[in-house]
């Protein structure tokens, strides 16, 4: 339990004394959204940072050179809520990521996402989520790359990965960014596995290599989404087994 409070008392502590950060991102808005999304971003993915070593968890990173330069659509598989606070700190260039709307309802935090061009994705409202993916659209245009969980929610079975939702393509698809498929293995083993403990352990975040969507045709779109799901799912059960 010890690194449970430890990570509990750093979260709440820096959320307080990061209120007059937030004032200076807002402050960066008015003169340029980027450099606001950019600056918030080094400061989260610090206190990430910070998380991730109270908790004990060493990350072993492989093929990040697999990520293009320029804006891309990174789409990991999903089994920890500590999949964001390991990966948010390796993007390459400003990120936002996708996330439930529920989080919205965690003050502070949710300020710092939407300070990093977070989206928020109501699964019940077709229309609010359609919404959301042309905000995501409209930002990779811009130059921010988006990280969705094609999941859609946390895989808690033994399936290596769940269905994959079509339109968490869409992005790359209206857009021509690359994709970059990420691999995860073990982090469900940080928290979840054993809740409310967090146990030291060794997460491997694998880059799969990008896939580059402008130009397809029209069957290789509509193909997308089980061809990201079988290269995930193979890399996923190789993987597991390595580690």
């Amino acid at each position: 339990m010890v690194r449970f409070i430890l990570c509990a008392v750093w979260t709440v502590l820096f959320l307080i004394l990061s209120l007059p950060l937030v004032l200076i991102a807002l402050i960066l808005q008015i003169f340029s959204p980027m450099a606001r999304a950019k600056y918030s971003q080094v400061i989260i993915s610090g206190a990430f940072k910070v998380v991730t070593f109270l908790a004990g968890t060493k990350i072993v990173v492989n093929g990040k050179e697999n990520i293009p330069d320029g804006a891309v659509l990174y789409t990991p598989n999903h089994r920890s809520i500590f999949d964001i606070i390991i990966t948010y700190p390796l993007c390459k260039g400003q990120t936002g990521y996708v996330a439930k709307k529920e989080t919205k309802k965690f003050p502070i935090f949710s300020w710092w996402m939407s300070l990093m061009n977070c989206q928020f994705l109501d699964r019940k409202d077709l229309r609010s989520g359609l919404k959301m993916i042309n905000k995501c659209i409209d930002l990779v245009k811009k130059g921010s790359s988006i990280c969705i969980f094609p999941e859609g929610t946390r895989n808690k079975g033994t399936d290596p990965l769940l269905e994959f939702h079509s339109g968490s393509f869409k992005i790359a698809e209206k857009t021509g960014c690359p994709i970059v498929p990420v691999c995860i293995i073990n982090s469900s083993n940080v928290f979840e596995n054993q809740f409310p403990k967090i146990k030291k352990t060794t997460v491997y975040v694998n880059y799969l290599p990008a896939i580059e969507t402008a130009g397809m045709s029209r069957d290789e779109i509509k193909g997308l989404t089980d061809r990201i799901h079988g290269e995930l799912e193979k890399a996923y059960i190789e993987k597991t087994s390595e580690a």
